[in-house]
């Protein structure tokens, strides 16, 4: 219930901005053929910027590393730097307040997997599955 009510309150506090400038990435990125496979991962990352309470990345064990490595530094050049700049900027003012200082070490969690969303899968905290064993970066701070 908690994760639900966070969750509404990101969506109206910082999701719904984040989530847009996403598909807004997403979509110029799928201009291109080159950029389709970064266009839907952004789009991936819209859908965890507007619901993240209850779920967090976690390395795919399937990922080939230096695939992964030269598509990440592709994606900070082409959306990653200002797509995680907009979440810090989001955390910073959320921490401003007392009240919103949770929702803004969520932004803080999120821009990690902003700068390199490649080579990660968004799971379910309850039940990681096959995925539990890798290493997270957790942005729930509801538990």
């Amino acid at each position: 219930m908690l994760r639900l009510i966070g969750n509404i309150l990101w969506v109206i506090i910082a999701g719904l901005g984040m989530a847009v400038a996403y598909l807004v990435a997403g979509l110029l990125l799928c201009i291109t053929i080159i950029g389709i496979p970064f266009g839907i991962a952004s789009f991936r990352m819209a859908n965890y910027a507007l619901w993240p309470f209850g779920r967090t990345a976690v390395r795919d064990p399937g990922r080939v590393p230096g695939v992964s490595m030269i598509g990440n530094i592709l994606w900070f050049i082409l959306a990653g730097w200002w797509l995680a700049l907009g979440h810090l900027i989001a955390g910073v003012v959320l921490c401003i307040t007392i009240i919103g200082i949770p929702f803004g070490i969520v932004s803080f969690g999120l821009t990690k997997v902003a700068l390199a969303p490649l080579g990660h899968r968004i799971v379910p905290i309850d039940g990681a599955g096959p995925y539990a064993a890798g290493p997270r970066v957790r942005v729930d701070a509801s538990d």
